[in-house]
């Protein structure tokens, strides 16, 4: 019997690897042939020892300059049209806008996935015109009668339905990419006076990355035992990132401590007492499961995406977006209390337990493939 042959398109590699390798790794279980596409950082030899086709394309994220953008739509394109696939899953904004277009042309049966809206969708004033332009091809290859889009909050679900962007019969929700609740095991928090807060994200002002900082400096003038930790990279490519000496600056003078991305993630929870992300809007952050998994309280912003992973005194609180003084303290509530902290932490393991399951996931996105090839 024929396999069918499953071609991803993503950014890159290493959110491939993040964010879609369980669900990949199932579909070749289940019989698909896989086909990865995305920006080789290093990453590729995993993911071919993981018994998966790679192809190299320098998909990125923030390129607008047309003449490079329409070679990378031309190599997409002739990959599509060499490789043949049965069915194509697009990941992230860009990958949704060009690989539509493309499957749409050669009537490939498409799974589409936007995790969130990102800036784009954060700054009116500098992105209003293109903004525009992205909602009209969206609109266009969105409702292809053999596609299904996939969002993971109802904000961005009511969002698009409102917008006339897609029908509903065509649009799904998954609650995020999902956690391993056996690697991201319910951990005690240390049994330490000395308080961790951690940002566990890339550092970008759409983050909340400025007020995380201005937090910490309000909490730091009132007590001695805290650290206030940056768990994440610089990423030059997205136009939202901390100025170099903004960093500097909020380092030297003890605010915050910065350790970079870690690929260990449960360490870094395991020895946390709380997790903060301030972000601007999101479509639903694994980092925030994660820490639900690992039994940690939360302090997030009341923002899509954010919303849906807490539960305002039950598992962490919810602060207006951009107000840096609610949120310090909200953080300095969890600093002074550690029975609610403890509290709190059981309860996000629960939530855990009940929505974030990587499990879940994996089990409804390969039942929308399944639809999506009888379409």
């Amino acid at each position: 019997m024929k396999k069918n042959k499953l071609l991803y398109l993503v950014n890159v590699d290493w959110f491939f690897i993040s964010h879609r390798l369980q669900i990949a790794l199932a579909a070749k279980q289940t019989d698909y042939g896989v086909i990865i596409v995305t920006k080789d950082t290093g990453k590729f030899s995993f993911l071919k020892e993981k018994g998966f086709a790679v192809s190299d394309i320098n998909l990125t994220r923030s390129g607008i300059n047309p003449i490079k953008e329409i070679l990378v739509i031309a190599k997409v394109f002739f990959i599509y049209l060499f490789q043949k696939p049965d069915l194509v899953h697009h990941v992230a904004l860009k990958s949704v806008l060009y690989g539509s277009i493309i499957s749409y042309i050669l009537k490939i049966p498409t799974v589409n996935a936007l995790s969130g809206l990102g800036y784009l969708f954060t700054d009116n004033q500098r992105n209003g015109k293109i903004r525009k332009l992205v909602l009209f091809i969206l609109k266009k290859v969105l409702n292809n009668n053999h596609s299904i889009l996939i969002l993971q909050n109802n904000d961005d679900a009511e969002y698009f339905i409102k917008n006339n962007l897609i029908t509903k019969n065509k649009l799904k929700i998954i609650k995020g990419s999902g956690v391993n609740l056996e690697e991201f095991r319910f951990f005690k928090e240390p049994e330490d006076d000395f308080i961790k807060i951690v940002f566990p994200a890339r550092l970008l002002i759409d983050k909340g990355i400025i007020e995380f900082i201005e937090a910490a400096k309000i909490c730091k003038s009132k007590y001695v035992n805290i650290e206030f930790l940056l768990v994440g990279d610089l990423d030059t490519h997205n136009p939202t990132t901390i100025k170099k000496k903004t960093l500097d600056k909020a380092i030297a003078e003890n605010f915050v401590t910065w350790s970079g991305f870690q690929n260990d993630m449960v360490k870094i929870y395991n020895n946390s007492h709380i997790v903060v992300l301030p972000s601007y809007r999101e479509g639903l952050p694994k980092a925030l499961i994660e820490a639900c998994a690992v039994g940690r309280p939360i302090v997030t912003t009341d923002v899509p995406g954010c919303r849906e992973v807490v539960k305002e005194n039950y598992n962490g609180f919810l602060v207006p977006v951009k107000n840096y003084e609610l949120l310090a303290k909200a953080i300095e509530k969890l600093i002074l209390d550690k029975d609610l902290r403890i509290k709190m932490g059981k309860n996000a393991r629960i939530l855990a337990e009940e929505n974030f399951s990587i499990d879940s996931v994996v089990e409804k996105t390969l039942k929308i493939y399944d639809e999506v090839l009888k379409l």
